[in-house]
């Protein structure tokens, strides 16, 4: 883990990769500047925080992060999970919640500097994909129906309930805004018919591809300028009622001091935790996919040093905790970017819009952003994985259904804590009741296979049991419970050889039951043997009152060997 790895990018810079690096920067800060306006206004926030959000976090993410790749920024999940933290606070007003943001960023960028500073990057292993793919598709939705209010110009309040924003949006039905509605729900369309079309001209051979993929970028763009100057011309905020971004302030941001003394920063722990962690995955999931691509390697609490160091900065520069974002950074790839300049191209454009172009926004209709949202997120709902995770293993499709629908009826964070336990709740289940075999010679080979799979030779005082799982406390009664029926069954048995080969560790759980199972068997006239224990596990058991009590059973170094000495060949 390098302290700066800028260094190392910026002393071996190649002239040759920056028209890729610039023309990358430029094309994902055409994505980024409605994109960051709208993920404000997802979160609770002016629009103007997503602007300041994507200005110094990218520059220092790009100094402090290990991928050359990565767009960082504001995302819709994390814009999610800070409106879902700020709205869930009792007895704060709304315009308390700019002030909160910038504390859960600071918050959420000191947590992850901590991760990175104690190496936990491993972290990121403790949510299975089908948790992730469940919160995600869920989240896509909560966050969708969201926007809805915005869509058709509906005047109803924010929830952080799923339940109670549909049944407001449906009590709310005959206030619908018709010209708002017709705005909104006809910019959805034309997003999805500009990016399919785009993608089908840059699918064509001989076409200029990379032309119209930049061009597929820019619909959102597109859409803001062009209902921005409609709404204008006819001054629908006026004549029809339409919703508008307003005056957003000119200029770059100030020095902002996040208020520890005066805000009630400790109702904020937890959702900064989450929103840390989630965000981590996201950021580590995306740059490890695009990294692979060009045989590049990601150093995840190197990452978590960069993604800290980003959201200290939005913190102290006017934003609200960032993340990379997973569209954004797939367009910078393909797009060409080799350095984190890109991101530096990217920051110095949005810092121009910022100082010259807001007053430009002032007549964007809300319904425009929120069509922006809803196209983005559209993509996040995964069915694909659903189906497949459904095919493969029921229990992902639990964890990945539990966590989907726990998120919709909870809420963000009860709902990716809900998925987590029921993750882990089913690995414990799985675990507790390993795959057992009883295993026999194959011909005249040194070879052991599942009598029920191959034709093997047995011995009838033999019995060779594999089990495929490290011994811990939540299976060893079933262990124990298995060896004891085996020899209930088999009267004539007077050995027990247990295959170790898939078992990783004993814990003392596991030790204390094989100690009181080798007496019990000794008591029915059986001896336990062990066999192929591995040198860790080996090493663990040396010295232990176990290996005492296991004599005269003994520990072979293979199964060929063991049946072997017990006159079973």
């Amino acid at each position: 883990m390098s302290i700066v790895p800028a260094s190392k990018w910026i002393l071996n810079y190649r002239k040759g990769d920056l028209p890729s690096d610039a023309l990358a920067g430029m094309i994902v800060a055409i994505m980024l500047v409605p994109q960051a306006m709208a993920y404000a206004l997802l979160a609770g926030l002016p629009p103007q925080y997503g602007l300041y959000a994507s200005i110094l976090p990218l520059v220092a993410y790009a100094i402090f992060g290990s991928s050359r790749t990565l767009a960082v920024g504001p995302v819709a999940i994390v814009s999610l999970m800070v409106a879902s933290a700020l709205q869930g606070m009792n007895g704060i007003a709304e315009e308390t919640y700019p002030a909160m943001a910038l504390l859960l960023a600071l918050m959420s960028g000191i947590i992850l500097l901590a991760m990175g500073v104690l190496r936990l990057g491993f972290l990121m292993n403790y949510l299975s994909h089908p948790v992730i793919s469940g919160f995600t598709s869920a989240a896509a939705i909560v966050i969708g129906l969201s926007q809805l209010r915005h869509l058709i110009g509906v005047s109803v309040p924010r929830s952080s309930s799923v339940i109670e924003t549909v049944l407001s949006i449906v009590n709310s039905l005959d206030e619908v805004n018709p010209v708002a509605a017709m705005l909104g729900l006809g910019t959805v369309g034309f997003l999805l018919i500009w990016r399919r079309s785009f993608t089908r001209l840059a699918a064509i051979p001989n076409s200029v591809s990379g032309i119209m993929e930049t061009l597929g970028k820019a619909g959102p763009l597109a859409a803001v300028i062009s209902a921005t100057l409609f709404v204008a011309a006819f001054e629908l905020n006026d004549t029809a009622g339409i919703e508008i971004v307003g005056a957003i302030p000119a200029g770059l941001p100030g020095v902002t001091v996040p208020d520890i003394t005066n805000l009630p920063w400790q109702d904020l722990i937890f959702a900064a935790f989450l929103i840390s962690f989630v965000g981590f995955l996201e950021s580590v999931s995306v740059a490890k996919a695009l990294a692979s691509k060009r045989r590049q390697k990601i150093e995840p609490n190197q990452e978590l040093i960069g993604l800290g160091a980003a959201n200290v900065a939005a913190a102290f520069t006017g934003g609200y905790p960032v993340t990379g974002g997973f569209s954004r950074s797939v367009v910078n790839f393909t797009a060409g970017a080799a350095t984190p300049l890109a991101s530096l191209v990217t920051a110095a454009l949005i810092a121009l819009t910022v100082v010259f172009l807001t007053p430009l926004f002032y007549y964007l209709p809300k319904a425009i952003l929120a069509a922006v949202i809803v196209v983005a997120v559209a993509t996040l709902v995964d069915l694909d994985t659903a189906r497949q995770v459904w095919r493969y293993n029921k229990a992902d499709a639990i964890s990945l259904a539990g966590t989907f629908l726990a998120v919709l009826a909870l809420g963000i964070e009860e709902g990716i804590l809900a998925g987590a336990a029921i993750s882990i709740s089913l690995y414990l289940w799985r675990t507790s009741r390993p795959h057992m075999a009883i295993v026999g010679r194959i011909g005249e080979t040194e070879h052991f296979r599942n009598i029920n799979r191959h034709e093997v030779k047995t011995c009838s005082h033999v019995i060779a049991l594999r089990v495929d799982e490290s011994l811990y406390f939540a299976n060893t009664s079933f262990l124990e419970e298995q060896m004891l029926q085996l020899i209930a069954d088999k009267p004539e048995v007077g050995h027990i050889v247990l295959i170790c080969n898939a078992v990783n560790f004993i814990d003392a759980s596991a030790l204390d039951s094989l100690d009181r199972l080798t007496t019990e068997l000794h008591d029915a006239r059986v001896l336990l043997h062990l066999a192929e224990v591995k040198g860790p596990v080996m090493d663990k058991l040396e010295g232990t009152r176990f290996l005492k009590d296991l004599k005269p059973g003994k520990i072979y170094l293979s199964t060929h060997e063991a049946m072997t000495d017990l006159n079973c060949v």
